[in-house]
């Protein structure tokens, strides 16, 4: 089950980089309402949250949030990224070195669950703002491309 788990995971990641790269720049600063924030905000916490759940399963235990990067480089695409594809690199090598425990699988469980929760926001946030979305989310979820 693990394995499948993070099967999961590296896809989902990497489904992150395929939304970023079909991007305009100028969408990172969108947002749906006065009430939402904007998609680079939905990034930047993907992002913290990897790097923490990361940080969580290599010392065994939640250590608290943190993020590489800054809420004004969240509207850079170019650093968003390269922030995306170090946090993979980094998750991979943990999850390749550490010995697995309970607590450590479970950990692996809420940041895949993170992930694809934000995934969720971040459909609404594509239809809402006409916004093209990634042929691997289109192909994996069967969501309508727009005409």
């Amino acid at each position: 089950m693990r394995r499948q788990v993070i099967e999961h995971i590296v896809r989902v990641s990497g489904s992150y980089r395929d939304l970023v790269a079909g991007l305009p720049e100028s969408a990172l600063a969108q947002q749906l309402t006065d009430r939402s924030n904007t998609i680079g905000a939905q990034l930047w916490c993907v992002l913290g949250a990897r790097e923490s759940y990361t940080a969580a399963i290599e010392g065994d235990g939640w250590a608290g949030f943190s993020c590489s990067l800054s809420g004004a480089e969240a509207t850079n695409k170019g650093r968003v990224l390269e922030a995306l594809s170090q946090s993979q690199v980094r998750l991979d090598e943990i999850i390749g070195q550490i010995e697995w425990t309970e607590a450590r699988g479970g950990l692996l469980l809420d940041l895949l669950e993170h992930e694809v929760q934000h995934q969720g926001q971040l459909i609404r946030y594509l239809y809402a703002l006409a916004l093209p979305i990634p042929e691997s989310w289109a192909r994996r979820w069967a969501l309508a491309q727009a005409e």
